[in-house]
């Protein structure tokens, strides 16, 4: 549908509690406030006509359009290129120096003349509350405020003495701006919108120049604290700024993502709300933020975590929901909007999310081993968070062993996934060497007895010795690419028979021009309708497999090749469709996690490869078909976070992993 642009023709912006995306056409397509999962202003992306947008572009025909970033930042530049003159749209959100949470957040519109002349067509058509929400609009000589009965939002004009007023007529029926600006090489406009804001200001232009300025000195202070130099430098900076935009300053929540209701399928089902704080993505983030040099993120990320544990009910239910607010509250009730039609007709649009009371064991293995991760990089628990951990590995002692919804969140029923029992394992390994290295007292025999349990069931049911392969769950041959994790967290040695003849039958099944499936929906239904893309995280982690298996040059060659499918600024979303087109919620922070992983890793084995090393081939099994075809890819409901890998080294079991 011509009037909603790909996905990929996006860049993300945001101040640290919330975001907005920007299309490459000069409007802004999604933004919710004053948080990440509040309600929308505006949603063009999911419904074009009752969305809402702003958008800034010139009114003569454009010859072409390209988007940056300003290096090192997360200011978005959009050029434009007419017979007429280039003109800049430079959009960017300050960043408070204060934490705390509010209502009032700014998005700066600069309009500027690079060469000849230049009008821009203005338009502002704010929807609140998802377009649920009428409003009304004043106009003034400095701008325009709307409200509605529980927002208001004001847009400052950037102007000069002299510069005409909005004229009356700027104003239609629906209360929405339509305007105009010309501009003469050199001269610089634009607008400030401010959420909660009541009243309308001029804005001068050295103004938005400080306020460019302030922008871009955060940014380049945040990235200083980077203290990687290995290969792909320029790509790890940009996926460690991306999920620096995702993470809620307030609580130090990261979001899976900013957006809500992107299609895994264009016009399918399997629409999800994403703005939320996954116990999982945030756990592998510690590994990713600290292999960067990053330390406050990965400290406040122990922090949310902490506060979540403190929070378990002790009425025996999970001490852990699989998801929450940006905020820690747990409300995530799905509802449908009925009178959105959705991304290119991608019905039904949810917002809330229904699985966040699903039971996903693997979440405590991946909590745990961030805790233990980031111990060995000095950030230490406290006596009380001590505490808190034994009490949850105890609850897992006595529940571990049951079946769950799995990392995939099917909605198809409960399962005994071997995922999930892996990073069951995990956690209590983890758990072991906690309590040994700190001193700290905790039941470790039965830990130990439990963790031993786990490892012989795994042996004894989640391997295939018809498929010679670990398998998805229990009573199913299907191979799922979670478990390429089994050699990083260190269940089996990456040079293990067993592990190679599984990577040879993953290789044969899921695989498709180094793209990776999750699974075969089509052998292991789900519960939905439709099918997916392959799943970008899940390529990251099997190149870490292959880097750790000693596969280097097909690892290195499937990682350059995955770089191809970033979007121009070098974001990705969920999935990738058979056309290479991006789809899913944009941008995934699970990708991006899984990006700087893998590169980690890889980078790492690479300088200490040995010319055999690198040459070991990987072969593919017979009797299997090459990849799994694109319409049989269908996948599950959820957050569709996965199997992201670590930058640690890996251990056998038994072995400490090396920090």
């Amino acid at each position: 549908m011509a009037d909603y642009p790909l996905i990929a023709d996006h860049g993300l912006i945001g101040d640290l509690q919330t975001a907005a995306l920007v299309a490459t056409d000069g409007s802004v397509d999604w933004f919710c406030s004053p948080r990440f999962d509040s309600p929308s202003i505006f949603g063009a992306l999911l419904d074009h006509t009752r969305g809402g947008h702003f958008r800034m572009r010139p009114t003569a025909d454009i010859v072409t359009s390209k988007q940056l970033y300003f290096p090192d930042t997360a200011i978005l530049v959009t050029r434009f290129m007419t017979e007429e003159g280039v003109g800049e749209v430079v959009d960017f959100m300050p960043v408070s120096a204060s934490a705390a949470p509010t209502g009032r957040h700014r998005l700066v519109r600069i309009l500027r003349c690079v060469r000849g002349q230049i009008t821009f067509a203005v338009e502002i058509a704010p929807r609140f509350d998802y377009g649920r929400e009428n409003h009304e609009a004043h106009l003034s000589d400095d701008g325009v405020v709307f409200r509605g009965p529980r927002t208001s939002l004001a847009v400052h004009l950037v102007r000069e003495p002299g510069d005409e007023r909005l004229a009356e007529g700027a104003l239609d029926e629906e209360g929405d701006v339509h305007a105009r600006a010309t501009l003469t090489a050199g001269m610089v406009r634009g607008a400030v919108l401010e959420t909660g804001a009541t009243e309308a200001r001029a804005v001068r232009a050295a103004e938005v120049q400080q306020l460019f300025d302030e922008t871009v000195r955060f940014w380049k202070s945040w990235l200083r604290q980077s203290t990687y130099s290995g290969r792909w430098r320029e790509t790890l900076h940009r996926s460690a700024i991306t999920l620096k935009l995702m993470t809620y300053a307030p609580t130090g929540g990261l979001v899976a993502a900013p957006t809500a209701g992107l299609p895994e399928q264009v016009g399918g089902e399997r629409n999800w709300d994403y703005r939320y704080t996954w116990v999982r993505d945030a756990s592998f983030s510690v590994y990713s933020l600290l292999g960067l040099g990053f330390r406050e993120e990965a400290a406040a990320f122990a922090t949310w975590l902490r506060d979540r544990v403190q929070d378990q009910r002790a009425d025996g239910a999970a001490p852990l929901q699989i998801m929450y607010r940006v905020d820690g509250s747990s409300d995530l009730s799905e509802e449908i909007l009925e009178h959105w039609e959705g991304y290119r007709g991608s019905s039904p649009v949810r917002i809330g999310n229904g699985a966040a009371d699903q039971l996903q064991l693997d979440i405590y293995g991946e909590a745990i081993d961030s805790v233990y991760f980031a111990d060995r990089h000095g950030i230490q628990a406290g006596h009380p968070g001590w505490l808190k951990l034994v009490e949850v590995l105890n609850w897992l002692a006595d529940n571990w062993d049951q079946p769950e919804e799995g990392i995939w969140e099917t909605r198809g029923g409960r399962q005994d996934f071997t995922y999930g029992r892996l990073m069951c394992w995990v956690a209590f390994d983890r758990g072991i060497r906690l309590a040994a290295s700190l001193g700290r007292p905790a039941p470790v025999d039965r830990w130990r007895q439990e963790r031993d349990a786990v490892y012989n069931q795994i042996m004894e049911k989640g391997w295939s010795h018809e498929r010679q392969a670990f398998v998805q769950h229990y009573r199913t041959d299907v191979l799922d690419a979670s478990l390429l994790r089994m050699s990083n967290v260190g269940f089996v040695s990456p040079t293990d028979p067993m592990w190679d003849s599984t990577l040879r039958a993953m290789d044969g099944e899921l695989v498709t021009d180094s793209l990776v499936y999750r699974y075969d929906p089509a052998a292991s239904p789900d519960g939905l309708r439709g099918s997916e893309g392959t799943f970008s995280l899940c390529t990251f982690s099997y190149v870490d497999a292959l880097a750790r298996a000693g596969h280097l040059d097909k690892a290195r060659v499937t990682f350059e090749k995955m770089l191809t499918y970033a979007n121009h600024l070098g974001l990705y979303s969920e999935e990738i469709a058979l056309t290479g087109e991006q789809i899913g919620n944009f941008p995934q922070a699970f990708t991006h996690l899984s990006l700087i992983d893998a590169a980690l890793r890889l980078n790492k084995i690479l300088d200490q490869a040995t010319p055999t090393l690198r040459a070991q081939p990987l072969s593919t099994i017979p009797g299997r078909q090459p990849a799994m075809a694109a319409a049989t890819a269908a996948g599950t409901a959820g957050e569709g976070a996965g199997a992201a890998a670590t930058s640690r080294p890996t251990a056998a079991p038994g072995d400490p992993p090396a920090g």
